[in-house]
């Protein structure tokens, strides 16, 4: 079996995004840019496909054209370390045209949308504790960008739980 990549349809935008999104996440890179020949569509040198790795997943970035956009039913999801990490890809990916969307969403200037995830959550949701997790999924569901320290007060049962 050959390898497993997932392919992102842009409309003329596939290089910049790629080498926008490797800017982003650590261990990334772009692969290689492969040009529109003779048989086209595209104008023939301009770029087809870009291939490229966030922390070692493989993407296509297709230059398709208009016909497809992205939606909520794919996303990057990306598992952040600390809360210094969550707020700086927060700010860069909702910049220039992105939006804030709910429970850690958000969608970036090129339509992707993005789950900026938490592995403090991670552990909380899947706690012995029933009733944290609980306390801390409920908190998550008010969230637009996670802040790790109420999840965390949630979780404690401390200050303004959401119920």
């Amino acid at each position: 079996m050959g390898n497993v990549s997932t392919c992102l349809w842009f409309d003329g935008q596939a290089e910049q995004a790629a080498r926008f999104y490797t800017s982003l996440v650590k261990n990334s890179r772009v692969l290689d840019i492969v040009p529109f020949g003779e048989a086209g569509p595209g104008e023939k040198g301009s770029v087809m496909v870009v291939n490229f790795e966030l922390d070692g997943q493989r993407f296509i970035g297709l230059n398709g054209g208009p016909q497809f956009t992205f939606d909520e039913a794919i996303s990057i999801h990306v598992t952040c370390d600390s809360q210094q990490e969550i707020d700086d890809l927060w700010a860069t990916l909702t910049a220039d045209g992105g939006a804030e969307g709910p429970c850690g969403w958000l969608k970036d200037r090129y339509g992707l949308s993005w789950q900026i995830d938490s592995r403090a959550l991670h552990e909380m949701i899947t706690s012995p504790d029933q009733e944290g997790a609980a306390r801390a999924t409920r908190a998550m569901l008010g969230m637009k960008k996670l802040d790790v320290q109420a999840l965390q007060d949630a979780f404690d049962g401390r200050g303004a739980i959401v119920n």
